[in-house]
């Protein structure tokens, strides 16, 4: 068979139809089968995208919902988390067949693979673009040294801060072997240490009454009126769409959970390599394509035991850490700040460190300004990260040339994109306060996982095996998904106009 031949039988399998290389047939490598403090290795990518959850929906986003209209909007973030729960596991299925990112599944669908490449990186810019969590971790950083919030006269001092918090950000992606394990120790470090932290103070602090109706919450029940209220009077849709999209990940976290379950070596992913990091780091040979596997009796073992890990990273892991992450801030926002008030200033962040410190001690209002300077700091970092490493694999599946550059070293390029990331938000910084810019990159958040969540249904339906697609009740929930996130986008347009 002549070379020609070869490439129009290529050209005809569903996955490379829109000019990508074709998937290679490899075997499905056995998964790990971790017992007890063994499954702390094994999880990872669920951890790295808690710990964005709750650096923006659950510890500024809710809040400041929570305070101004009450905790019955509680039931928005327990729908949404269920729905990007299923979504980021119907993700990973892609992953762990293919050994590709998701992105790289969407581009190998109509019309072409360059036209979903530039709306892809236009989605991952409009919503990660903003660098909300740099200037909100700014203020936090401004009040632990200030002592007080910061107010209009310290935007100057504030957006310094925040280019310094950027150039952190870049200095701890240089170091470690690979960037994704680097992330996935620090979120560990964050989410015990705040989780841990909220949850002790809030035991100590907050009455049962309002234990009860952050439960109740959960179910849209209002306790003080005694009945149902699923949207309060007045309620801002604006700020009730950002709410939607970040309670959980929202929008390119989850999209980037398939690029860091790739680089932990889920599945597939073992064939495939990973974006190491510059220090420390040795050049390794990343693919610009996926595998696929024959479906025998052995594999679907392995394929099962790959699965049973993917259910503990993300209903064990960030399921449950998202609701705890929502529902522990809410509870001392509302204890601590009147109900009404208007934490949506230069100073949100220290908002609830004042707050407890002028209740409480000053001491224990530091050391909330601590945790929130740290846990927004990380956010930031990890979402640096994830618009850099998202672009990056879609110009390496997209670009030969790029794939050829610099001894195909695939660090020359992530390097690159960060530089351009970095250069962008230090502008973006002076462009609006830390709220407005995180509004805008939620509301964007929405917008993608309206559209994602069919093209996750389209892809799983249509490239996979038919034994390794998802049962129909996925497929409900996905279409379900893009119809809450789509009215919710529609509300916060027409909130706006």
């Amino acid at each position: 068979m002549d070379s020609t031949t070869k490439n129009e039988q290529a050209s005809d399998t569903a996955e490379a139809r829109t000019g990508l290389d074709p998937w290679k047939t490899a075997q499905l490598p056995a998964p790990p089968r971790p017992q007890g403090l063994g499954w702390l290795s094994v999880v990872g990518p669920g951890v790295i995208v808690l710990g964005i959850a709750i650096g923006s929906g659950e510890f500024l986003l809710g809040p400041a919902v929570f305070v101004k209209h009450g905790l019955t909007l509680l039931w928005i973030t327990a729908v949404a988390i269920f729905f990007q729960t299923v979504f980021n596991t119907e993700v990973m299925r892609y992953v762990v067949a293919t050994g590709e990112p998701v992105v790289t599944g969407f581009m190998r669908t109509p019309p072409s693979s360059t036209m979903w490449a530039w709306v892809y990186a236009a989605f991952y810019f409009l919503q990660a673009g903003w660098p909300a969590w740099a200037a909100t971790a700014a203020s936090a950083v401004f009040f632990l040294f200030a002592g007080r919030l910061a107010g209009p006269g310290d935007v100057e001092t504030v957006y310094f801060i925040g280019i310094g918090t950027f150039l952190v950000c870049v200095a701890l992606l240089l170091v470690g072997r690979r960037i994704e394990r680097t992330l996935e120790i620090l979120n560990w470090i964050l989410v015990s240490g705040v989780l841990g932290s909220f949850l002790v103070l809030a035991a100590l602090v907050v009455p049962g009454r309002t234990w009860g109706a952050t439960a109740l919450g959960f179910f849209g029940f209002d306790t003080t009126v005694q009945r149902f209220v699923l949207l309060p009077e007045g309620v801002d849709f604006f700020l009730l769409g950002a709410l939607a999209a970040f309670a959980g990940a929202g929008g390119i976290a989850n999209l980037t959970l398939a690029n860091w379950a790739r680089d932990k070596g889920y599945g597939m992913s073992k064939h495939a390599g990973y974006i190491p990091a510059a220090v420390a780091g040795k050049r390794v040979n990343l693919t610009h394509h996926g595998f696929v596997f024959a479906p025998n009796a052995e594999s679907m073992r392995h394929w099962h035991g790959w699965w049973r890990i993917v259910r503990a990273d993300q209903w064990g892991v960030f399921f449950v850490g998202s609701l705890l992450g929502m529902a522990l801030p809410a509870l001392l926002y509302v204890t601590f700040l009147p109900h009404g008030t208007e934490i949506r200033g230069l100073g949100i962040s220290a908002a609830l460190a004042q707050g407890v410190g002028a209740q409480l001690t000053p001491f224990i209002g530091m050391l909330i300004g601590i945790l929130g300077a740290w846990l927004l700091f990380k956010t930031q970092l990890d979402t640096v990260d994830a618009i850099t490493r998202s672009v990056t694999d879609i110009l390496w599946t997209g670009s030969r040339r790029l794939r050829s550059w610099r001894g195909g070293d695939v660090r020359a390029v992530y390097y690159s994109v960060l530089a351009l990331v970095v250069l962008w938000g230090v502008i973006a910084l002076r462009l609006a306060q830390p709220i407005v810019l995180l509004q805008i990159g939620a509301n964007v958040a929405g917008v993608v996982l309206t559209v994602a969540s069919i093209h996750l249904l389209y892809i799983n339906c249509r490239l996979l095996a038919p034994v390794l697609r998802p049962p129909m009740w996925r497929r409900v929930v996905l279409v379900c998904m893009s119809i809450f996130y789509g009215c919710f986008a529609g509300l916060s347009l027409w909130s706006l106009l």
